[in-house]
């Protein structure tokens, strides 16, 4: 589907938590974590079928929009910063200002649009962010002429990271099934006291540092095909390769070879992954801890003599390990915020450096993502578009089945024209396939 969607704006509102936020939570200081994010969302669409045999698609869609705006408004009580606006970077007024809901009609049928997705197409079915400062939360129903449904949702990564963003879709979607058997856990904003925050401007990240021209494109890796990449992977120093360091390890290892025959001669590539370091803290913190809990490994390869994938996924489980060894260290003495802003100072560096090919892989596999049943099944697909070209940028996020894995993978166009048609990618994974609905 090439052409631009037929798109017509039914509604706007701004949807305010349920019940007034108590006096002593209005105002909400960030993290150092935070306060080194970006001013950037972070995108996700949630793709759902007809719901059985009904016809009456508007009256339809009125009733399910009525649901998503409701339980918003009772679940914003919980994730009361959503509902906030940004203060500088040091806090968030969470004055109840409210998220933003727009109800979409799409004239087309969804099988139109998953047949082969585009991103261009996608994108359409984001909600725009105008002001970051304003609008933390801002959500997209968009309705098609068949009674399918796609939920687009903007979280400003000030507060959130994927971690929480897929807690907040969770409890949502339990919000509006209304179950009375099922325990919604609340959720903790306490990052500041973990991670006591500095005086600093709103920072730009390796993840800003590296826009510029750049294709999108989507590779779909099969359960049954990750396990052969597994087995393919396995070293005495990595028995047990997991899913997300192979295909990593895989997509890398495609990347570097692409950007050497671009360039002529190999140079120092460097993997930033990011880590989610609630289990990795000493003690570890529950899921429920709400706002930006993230760090970065850095695997490098300076000697292109040897790219196998083995040696590869060998680096990456080095780094990891040593990276857990590392953030129990510095929570448990020494100057935490000073050892994390060497190492945002020095990813910085990389990002920035014309030296080095620097690659940034953020996984979402195990989110649990595909449970977010609103009352009308569970979606039957995910995307997490990008909104901004972000040069060597890579997403992975589960299947439906739970056992593949989805990749969005950002490149230069010289590079993703030699890494598309790498034979060992073209072994492991399809590229853009249709999505059946």
């Amino acid at each position: 589907m090439s052409v631009p969607l037929r798109i017509e704006i039914m509604q706007r509102e701004t949807i305010k938590p349920s019940s007034p936020t108590p006096l002593a939570l209005r105002s909400l200081k960030l993290s150092l974590l935070d306060q080194f994010m970006p001013m950037t969302h972070i995108p996700l669409q949630l793709f759902y079928p007809r719901n059985g045999n009904d016809t009456d698609h508007l009256g339809k869609a009125k009733e399910t929009s009525q649901l998503l705006r409701t339980s918003l408004s009772e679940v914003l009580t919980l994730f009361y910063p959503f509902a906030g606006r940004l203060r500088d970077n040091s806090s968030i007024e969470c004055d109840d200002h409210g998220a933003e809901y727009i109800e979409a009609r799409i004239h087309c049928i969804l099988s139109d649009i998953l047949r082969k997705p585009e991103t261009e197409v996608l994108k359409q079915l984001l909600p725009a962010v105008i002001t970051a400062r304003d609008s933390q939360l801002l959500v997209q129903a968009s309705f098609f002429d068949c009674g399918g449904l796609a939920i687009g949702v903007n979280l400003s990564h000030k507060i959130a990271d994927a971690a929480t963003l897929a807690s907040f879709i969770k409890c949502w979607a339990a919000t509006a099934r209304s179950s009375s058997t099922e325990v919604i856990t609340s959720p903790v904003f306490m990052g500041s006291s973990i991670f006591p925050q500095m005086d600093l401007p709103i920072p730009m990240l390796p993840v800003d540092l590296i826009q510029g021209q750049s294709v999108l494109k989507r590779f779909v890796f099969e359960g049954p095909k990750i396990t052969a990449l597994r087995a393919k992977a396995i070293s005495a120093s990595v028995p047990n390769p997991t899913r997300v360091e192979s295909v990593t390890a895989l997509i890398w290892k495609c990347a570097m070879s692409a950007s050497i025959s671009n360039l002529g001669v190999p140079r120092k590539t460097v993997l930033s992954l990011t880590v989610n370091i609630r289990k990795r803290l000493v003690p570890a913190l529950p899921d429920s801890y709400g706002g930006n809990f993230v760090g970065r490994i850095s695997a490098r390869v300076e000697d292109h003599d040897d790219l196998e994938l083995q040696g590869i996924v060998s680096r990456i489980r080095k780094d990891l390990t040593e990276f857990g060894e590392h953030y129990a260290k510095i929570t448990q003495g020494g100057d935490i915020s000073l050892a994390i802003c060497k190492t945002v100072e020095d990813f910085g560096k990389m990002a920035m450096s014309k030296d080095i090919d620097y690659y940034k892989c953020t996984s979402w596999c195990n989110f649990e993502l595909y449970c977010a049943d609103f009352g009308w099944g569970k979606p039957t697909w995910l995307s997490p578009v990008f909104t901004r070209e972000r040069k060597n940028v890579v997403c992975l996020i589960d299947t439906r089945d739970g056992d593949g894995i989805e990749a969005w993978i950002n490149l230069s166009p010289e590079d993703m024209a030699l890494f598309e048609s790498n034979k060992e990618l073209i072994e492991f994974s399809a590229a853009n396939p249709s999505v059946s609905v």
